[in-house]
């Protein structure tokens, strides 16, 4: 069973970044961390996808971080295919997946 980082980005504002990818073959499960690096809060999205970005994949839709704040969500389950994708609404964020894989 592998684990430990499955990605990590600081993330370009308003654009969709996509932090980890559930390979062929595993399930995954995930945890997400965001970090606000600034003086001011920031809003972030947090969605797990398998195509293009639907309504129903978010887990979070602008949720707002405080400054110098953090937002952790955890025991994300993922299937073969799945991807987890990451949004904030300016620079200064760090955003980092990590977990475990094992065989489906």
């Amino acid at each position: 069973m592998a684990s430990g980082r499955f990605g990590k980005s600081n993330p370009a504002a308003n654009a969709d970044t996509d932090l980890y990818t559930c390979p062929p073959g595993k399930n995954a499960t995930a945890t997400v961390a965001f970090c606000n690096r600034t003086a001011a809060p920031v809003s972030i999205r947090l969605a797990i996808r398998s195509g293009p970005i639907a309504d129903s994949d978010y887990l979070e839709y602008g949720t707002e971080i405080p400054p110098n704040g953090i937002l952790e969500r955890n025991q994300i389950a993922l299937t073969a295919g799945e991807i987890i994708t990451v949004r904030t609404s300016a620079v200064g964020v760090s955003a980092r997946a990590h977990g475990f894989e094992e065989d489906a």
